[in-house]
């Protein structure tokens, strides 16, 4: 018989002990309390209640009627208290149960990196009077990572697709995904799960399962087993093997927050109290000088604004920040002192053969908000024209948690063990990830990956692409362009080498080019620097050398 794991009925005994409280504080002794399920179901958990993990009942507990609710120090023991799912004996639970206890490292280093979130989701949670469970479940959509991105193309600590994210209002443009928004996703998660468990019957696990793999297919199922005159809860559907998974882990992971010295492991401590605030900005902002500001490093602060994919924020908004709580209130005083000046301005001149495409793209902006800037109508633009245009305020490596940054380091590395050769492959119109994968003998998911992309994502024309092919391979002996004819010189194929040039005193970009016989545009395109940077000695540069052509 499936039991619920509430231990609410521990607390009317301990009103007398609230009261007391209020007179003479929380007692600082250990206390034993025991937590029984049902006899239908035995399982039972001790939980000792030490100095630094109490159940401490101040005056705010305590409304004017009454008994209001215990004020716990670890948010742990808050979730716990809000268990609402029904659990029964099931081997596909304890087969996750027994991974996670072969695997002793994952929740800890899980539990860690959900620190900054933990709280509001369970927060959340509560003013909706839906189960804290279900603050768990970013652990198995993306293991808490705000930047997770899927092979379906799902997005950010609760795993939103475009289509649905947009569905519930979560903006996504150039400049922002509303779905790596943790706040902003979490709301729509929550409203999405409700709306799920209202149209299935009130019924929590199809309601997970609907989220896992579609309303759609959860109906069919259900049909399905009326037609057949069997039961329709979710252990009884026949389900996409990946949900027939998604739901018992969740459970299995509840069990185990429920009482993990039952299964010998830890899990990692995080106090009851708000990780960050909400900084309102009114405007576009530089996310460097944001950070510089709040005395955070900017790394941090991406981590709890995973939304903004570029070095600002977007400047139709939203127009907020989230930041540490300790650190909230000196970003307020700095935007106070700074008034308007958030983002730097560039004047640029405009040249023979420019667009408001290049421009925008060479200064990492969009043509929307050149437009809007410079009072620009249509695409027209002329010679000797001033324009105004947003500048970071650092160099773009600065800014390592941008979508930019974040996706050459994804396509810096192959992520396989044995030797392999990077080529890269600019796209053609017509082109499909498939194609382009049987082409190099490589795998459609393994190409997107590679790239920081879906496959079922859309590729562009003159988009590069990273592909890493065994060095054995004949079809790694290619150059940066589609199709390279053999060298002249030698009349041989040509041999594709990663170089890590050092550079030396009186360098430049062009005398490095015209040595490897490469163009300054792929030294540019291959290390955090444009084409009229300035290069120093020592500096570091990756080169993608033919070797049948260089000295090398």
């Amino acid at each position: 018989m499936p039991v619920r794991l509430t231990p609410h009925f521990f607390y009317l005994p301990l009103v007398i002990l609230a009261l007391c409280g209020l007179m003479a504080g929380c007692a600082q002794t250990h206390q034993q309390q025991t937590i029984t399920t049902t006899a239908d179901h035995q399982l039972s958990t001790t939980t000792e209640l030490t100095n630094n993990d109490e159940l401490c009942f101040t005056p705010s507990s305590i409304d004017e009627m009454g008994y209001e609710g215990p004020q716990f120090v670890s948010v742990w023991n808050r979730l716990r208290d809000g268990y609402q799912l029904s659990y029964q004996d099931n081997p596909r639970i304890d087969t996750y149960i027994k991974s996670y206890t072969r695997h002793p490292s994952f929740l800890p280093r899980v539990g860690e990196r959900s620190e900054p979130f933990l709280y509001y989701i369970v927060e959340q949670l509560e003013q909706r009077q839906m189960p804290l469970e279900l603050a768990l479940l970013p652990i198995v959509e993306s293991a808490f990572d705000p930047f997770a991105y899927s092979h379906g193309r799902a997005s950010g600590l609760w795993q939103f697709i475009p289509g649905t994210g947009t569905q519930y209002g979560l903006k996504q443009n150039w400049w922002y995904d509303g779905r790596r928004d943790a706040i902003a996703a979490t709301d729509a998660a929550l409203t999405y799960l409700s709306d799920l468990h209202d149209r299935l019957d009130g019924d929590w696990l199809l309601a997970l399962a609907a989220y896992n793999s579609g309303e759609g297919n959860v109906r069919k199922a259900i049909r399905r087993n009326k037609k057949l005159g069997k039961s329709t809860d979710f252990w009884s559907l026949e389900l996409p093997k990946e949900t027939e998974a998604y739901v018992p882990q969740l459970l299995a992971i509840s069990k185990i927050v429920f009482d993990p010295e039952e299964y010998n492991l830890t899990i990692y401590d995080i106090p009851n109290t708000p990780y960050f605030e909400q900084v309102d900005t009114e405007s576009q902002i530089d996310l460097a000088q944001a950070a510089e500001m709040a005395g955070i490093d900017i790394n941090e602060l991406y981590q709890l604004n995973a939304g903004f994919n570029r070095w600002a924020t977007d400047p139709k908004g939203p127009h907020r920040l989230f930041i540490p709580a300790d650190k909230a209130q000196a970003l307020r005083e700095q935007l106070a002192q700074e008034g308007s000046n958030r983002i730097s301005w560039e004047r640029y001149k405009v040249k023979s053969g420019d667009s408001l495409i290049s421009i925008a793209k060479q200064h990492h902006t969009t043509v929307a908000l050149l437009r809007d800037n410079n009072k620009i109508k249509g695409n027209t633009i002329r010679i000797g024209q001033m324009m105004l245009i947003p500048k970071a305020s650092q160099s773009s490596w600065h800014y390592a948690q941008s979508e930019e940054q974040r996706l050459k380091r994804t396509q810096s590395h192959s992520s396989g063990s044995e030797k392999t050769a990077k080529t890269l492959y600019t796209v053609k119109p017509g082109d499909s990830f498939w194609i382009i994968a049987k082409r190099y003998k490589v795998g459609v998911r393994q190409l997107a990956k590679w790239n920081g992309m879906a496959p079922s994502d859309t590729l562009r024309a003159k988009q590069t692409l990273v592909i890493w092919t065994p060095t054995s391979a004949p079809e790694a002996n290619t150059t940066a362009s589609n199709s390279t004819p053999l060298n002249r010189s030698t009349g041989k194929d040509p041999v594709i080498r990663k170089v890590a040039y050092t550079v030396r005193s009186g360098d430049s970009l062009a005398r490095i080019a015209g040595k490897f016989n490469l163009s300054i545009s792929d030294i540019a395109r291959w290390n955090p620097v444009k084409k009229s940077d300035y290069i120093h000695p020592g500096q570091l540069l990756t080169l993608y050398v033919d070797v049948t052509r260089s000295s090398l």
